[in-house]
């Protein structure tokens, strides 16, 4: 390290720049980590934990309502928003003092401030320039918004998070996991809740058919649903907002959120000065061991624009600490990664779409199965769920599992190791279900759903 300051200058604190921070602070690398905000990055203090948090809470009316069927007697029930903003607050500050600890038990320096790399070894934060060997870019990403009249009244996830006051009536704009999360979070706090996209249903790129049933069950549950439009303008008037639609309709309302989509954060910290190859969308350009063009520099987590999923992040994190500070070479495995959507019901989805594993394999055996939970028996409550899995009929392997309903997220998990390792049909079909559990449906599927051109060859 003969001449630099230190070994290794991340920028971001967030999971993917702390992960490699703290692993490389423990092989033993003088390492700093610099963060404009507060360490613990988007998924800590303005993603995952928080919009979590305020989904568990948006269940519990729905919850109350299904006790009845139970015998139970709920009366006098309210809610206190600002009580859980300031509940959610105390457990964000709880987290980003962990965080902390984890860097400063590592042995890492933490410097307050935008970093700015000046040159190939070089940051600047608040006036000061420090060098290192490496430097990791662990930026993130941050959300964005349109040129549309009246953008300057509209709110993203992060305002969202923080609202003093709970709206009455919000209109989200945008069709992907944060806008059908935030619709079920203020819907089921009692908001009037108006979500507006352009396609013709929610969450594009999923498959099909769990775009289909999502679709249907927020409009069962009284989300108010305006596909295949968009604001052409925000007027507001007086303490509220009209959302003039190029459908032609007006809605009123008290918030207008965006969620139409995240950029990576690289504006104003010098990459394009020193030369880092960049895409269109601003999203920096590595190879499988997060290198970039410059040999001193590397980028992981969302600034890559390569999974935007947190646990990515962190994998991507420990490769990099591996690779540079252990070795020990590591690329990470961005194939079939599990994710999930916390709407209402949830999403658990793993592996290809029916539609890319068509495009990729051909012919496929494809286990379509609809039910509702036994949890409603006794209720209400209509909500179904659908379970799918897509299967390449040459090899019989298990390309695709997804899953809508309650608790999919908790068992797609499980469902995933079996479709990383490879597992086919038969192995589902020999492994012994769970009863009475919905997850056992995963393995007792065995009516194939038609091919196209077998149903057109019946028809």
């Amino acid at each position: 390290m003969a001449g630099y300051d230190y070994d290794l200058i991340t920028i971001g604190g967030g999971s993917g720049g702390v992960r490699a921070s703290r692993m490389a602070g423990r092989y033993g690398a003088k390492v700093a980590v610099v963060e404009e905000l507060r360490v613990g990055g988007t998924c800590v203090l303005r993603g995952c934990v928080p919009k979590k948090l305020l989904v568990y809470g948006s269940h519990l009316l729905e919850e109350i309502e299904d006790m009845r069927g139970y015998g139970w007697s709920v009366d006098g029930v309210s809610h206190d928003w600002s009580a859980l903003i300031a509940a959610k607050e105390k457990e964000l500050d709880r987290l980003h003092g962990i965080y902390m600890k984890l860097l400063t038990g590592a042995g890492n320096d933490v410097l307050d401030g935008k970093g700015k790399i000046v040159d190939p070894h070089t940051v600047e934060v608040a006036g000061k320039r420090y060098t290192a060997e490496r430097i990791l870019l662990a930026t993130g990403g941050w959300p964005s918004l349109p040129d549309v009249p009246g953008i300057e009244h509209a709110i993203t996830s992060n305002e969202a998070l923080e609202l003093p006051k709970r709206p009455e009536r919000i209109a989200i704009v945008g069709s992907g996991f944060i806008a059908v999360e935030f619709a079920g979070i203020f819907h089921g706090y009692g908001s009037e809740t108006h979500l507006i996209y352009r396609a013709s249903k929610v969450l594009r790129g999923f498959d099909e058919d769990i775009r289909t049933a999502l679709s249907q069950e927020l409009e069962k549950k009284g989300i108010e649903l305006h596909p295949e439009t968009l604001p052409s303008r925000i007027e507001k008037a007086g303490d509220t907002y009209l959302v003039h639609l190029t459908n032609n309709e007006t809605l009123e309302v008290d918030a207008v959120m965006y969620a139409t989509g995240r950029h990576p954060n690289t504006k104003g910290i010098g990459l394009e000065e020193v030369g880092v190859e960049m895409d269109r969308n601003g999203a920096v350009k590595v190879d499988e061991y997060s290198r970039t063009n410059i040999p001193s520099i590397w980028a992981i987590g969302d600034v890559t624009d390569r999974i935007n999923l947190t646990p990515v992040a962190l994998a991507e994190g420990t490769c990099f600490a591996e690779t540079e500070f252990n070795d020990n070479p590591m690329s990470p495995d961005h194939e079939n990664v599990a994710s999930a959507v916390f709407s209402q019901p949830p999403i658990g989805t793993v592996g290809l779409t029916e539609n890319e594993a068509r495009e990729k394999y051909g012919a496929l055996d494809v286990y379509v199965s609809g039910f509702r939970p036994m949890k409603y028996t006794l209720t209400e409550n209509s909500e179904r769920g659908l379970m799918k899995l897509v299967v390449d009929r040459a090899s019989q392997k298990v390309v695709g599992a997804h899953m809508v309903g309650l608790d999919s997220p908790e068992i797609i998990q499980g469902v995933a190791i079996a479709v990383k390792m490879g597992a086919t049909k038969k192995d589902f079909d020999r492994t012994i279900g769970i009863h009475p559990t919905a997850a056992e449906e995963f393995v007792t599927m065995r009516e194939k759903r038609p091919e196209p051109e077998e149903q057109q060859a019946a028809e």
